[in-house]
């Protein structure tokens, strides 16, 4: 007679097969769409039909698909969040990043690993916990625009929010939790001179006028190290002047790109460069991206330790920097995967996240 406890987790367990089947179905007719950012529509369609076809309720906003059920104030809600969006495959694809292949566990194509593996992983995750006896409400949102940080993404839909207090981002991790993360800010710089010929003692040289703030910059570091993040990280990283051999020129511009650790706010850094930068006229493009810090002690990070995950602090960018309220980044794949040449997802870390995730959010489920 088989025993009845090890029957119902045989039976979750091949209920996470079939829904790491269809996640890997689904994945693969959104590699076929092409959702290079600002062109998710055909993507975000497929999404939304499959939705549908589960009976779930699904708001539409923009390309921005919003999933949730009841909100019980009592809860705090938890949002599962991943983006549609790919970036352009790089020229150095060997296959057409458009085809999803399977080889091994490997599903080739562009946006598999990011972030397409969490994107279909957390909505699997939506449906087998929405009915489940949960500490948190559950919301599910795949946005769009997030490698442009697009205003049509996560900001537009982030109105439509119910109050959250902590979110999942399905960013590839390797399935270990980013609890910090660096911002952004980029900064355009320019220094004027007077334009004169090279060959007499004439105008003022824009370069020179710039020489000496970019110089403090380079040598300049911040106090306060993140033991997760490192130094807050200032580079410059365009810098075009001049016309011809003979002009002396009379503008140097350049770019500062700014990966702030969570103990400084773009609107410091900026007013900081500004005060030390004294020959150079500075413009922020943004101060929306923010560094994102969740405390170790929050219930889910502690769960995640007691999986035997190990926190650590994320250089990259995500939708986090645009979160008001507590977040991680945790997902299949890895972060060295994303942005290049044949990119791929492995089917068994699809599956994986599926049951992680399942046991960070309700660790009974498959014990019932």
């Amino acid at each position: 007679m088989v025993d009845e406890k090890l029957f119902r987790i045989f039976a979750a367990v091949m209920k996470y097969d079939n829904y790491t089947q269809e996640a890997v179905e689904l994945l693969s007719k959104l590699i076929s769409t092409p959702s290079v950012s600002r062109y998710e529509t055909g993507a975000a369609d497929i999404l939304a039909d499959f939705i549908g076809k589960c009976g779930l309720p699904c708001q539409r906003i923009g390309n921005n698909l919003l999933v949730q059920g009841k909100i019980r104030k009592r809860k705090p809600t938890l949002l599962l969040n991943a983006h549609i969006d790919t970036v352009k495959p790089v020229s150095s694809w060997t296959r057409d990043p458009f085809t999803p292949t399977i080889e091994g566990d490997r599903l080739y194509g562009l946006g598999s690993n990011d972030c397409g593996g969490g994107l279909v992983s957390l909505l699997q995750v939506y449906r087998i916990l929405q009915d489940k006896p949960l500490r948190y409400n559950l919301v599910y949102l795949a946005s769009c625009e997030e490698e442009v940080s697009g205003q049509n993404g996560f900001s537009l839909a982030l109105p439509h929010l119910p109050k959250i207090d902590v979110a999942i981002v399905g960013e590839p991790t390797g399935m270990q939790p980013a609890i910090a993360e660096k911002g952004l800010m980029v900064i355009d710089g320019v220094a004027r001179g007077k334009s004169g010929h090279a060959a007499r003692e004439e105008g003022v040289n824009a370069i020179y006028e710039a020489l000496d703030d970019l110089v403090w910059l380079r040598d300049y570091r911040f106090k306060k190290e993140s033991p997760l993040l490192g130094n807050t990280k200032m580079t410059v990283t365009v810098l075009n002047s001049g016309t011809q051999h003979n002009v002396v020129p009379d503008e140097c511009r350049f770019v500062i790109d700014v990966r702030p650790n969570e103990y400084y706010q773009n609107e410091y850094l900026f007013a900081f460069l500004q005060k030390h930068m004294k020959k150079c006229e500075l413009t922020a493009r943004s101060f929306r991206l923010s560094s994102s810090h969740i405390d170790e002690k929050h219930p889910l990070i502690k769960r995640c330790r007691e999986l035997g995950m190990t926190p650590f602090g994320s250089p990259t960018l995500s939708d986090q920097a645009l979160m008001p309220f507590p977040s991680l980044k945790l997902g299949p794949g890895e972060s060295s995967r994303s942005h290049s040449a044949n990119e791929f997802i492995g089917i068994s870390e699809i599956e994986k996240a599926i049951e992680t995730y399942v046991d960070i959010i309700c660790p009974t489920t498959t014990q019932d």
